[in-house]
């Protein structure tokens, strides 16, 4: 009996059975047969690979990308940043110009923000990007912030009103704006630091630039204050979240 089992046995691969935590080894066993067929396909292949010649392709600019068309976009500056605008015209220009290989001009007429795309230009998104910082400027951001959203991808912008979360008017809407606010802006600062956004407070406008989660957790702190909840209790809720996100990164 112990001779046939003998005799069936079947010549394996010389893989080693003891795991060496120094050494990635693969854990399927072949036999000596299977892998000499994998050896010679996989031969075959790298030589198939070397007679057929792969195609390159150039780098199409965003002009190429639209068929030679030229895309513009227009920003409206508003009244209350007009003069922030004039102040801050070559810092706006630097990025657009420099970074993205837009043509840039203010309208004087139209109080507004032209762009568009030339020769130069290479990324095919930079004309939604320019626009998108130019947006977030004229919202009230600063250019520092808003130079954020043409460098990460992941960045994005909310926008609502105190009456969204509660129909309040009057004295009891301007007290909800004091609340998220707060004495000199320390609610704000403390919402900020500890969620890593901005936040401008426009009126009863309130916009938010950050990423989506941490938008989403400034947005439930702010509403918290709308709806009347203490500062007292929003701090502890924001010292609470600071520390989760220092221990998570």
């Amino acid at each position: 009996m112990d001779m046939e089992m003998e005799n069936h046995e079947i010549p394996m691969t010389n893989a080693a059975t003891t795991i060496d935590p120094n050494v990635v080894q693969s854990r399927i066993l072949q036999s000596s047969s299977l892998a000499k067929a994998a050896a010679e396909e996989a031969s075959d292949d790298e030589m198939n690979d070397e007679s057929v010649e792969q195609p390159t392709f150039p780098q199409l600019n965003a002009m190429a990308d639209r068929g030679g068309k030229v895309e513009y976009r227009r920003v409206r500056c508003p009244k209350h940043r007009y003069t922030p605008l004039r102040n801050d015209w070559e810092q706006i220009l630097m990025p657009l110009v420099q970074f993205l290989k837009l043509q840039v001009r203010f309208n004087t007429k139209t109080r507004s923000i032209e762009m568009k795309t030339s020769p130069h230009t290479i990324d095919t998104g930079a004309l939604q990007k320019g626009a998108d910082f130019c947006s977030a400027y004229m919202l009230g951001f600063e250019v520092q912030d808003a130079v954020a959203l043409l460098r990460l991808d992941d960045l994005y912008i909310e926008s609502f009103q105190v009456t969204d979360v509660k129909l309040l008017k009057g004295d009891h809407l301007s007290r909800a704006v004091g609340r998220v606010a707060g004495q000199d802006g320390k609610t704000r600062f403390a919402i900020e630091n500890a969620t890593r956004c901005r936040i401008v407070v426009a009126d009863t406008r309130i916009h938010m630039l950050g990423s989506y989660a941490n938008i989403r957790i400034a947005r439930n702190a702010l509403c918290d204050l709308i709806l009347g909840a203490p500062p007292g209790k929003v701090y502890n809720n924001m010292r609470n979240v600071a520390k989760r996100m220092s221990e998570r990164y």
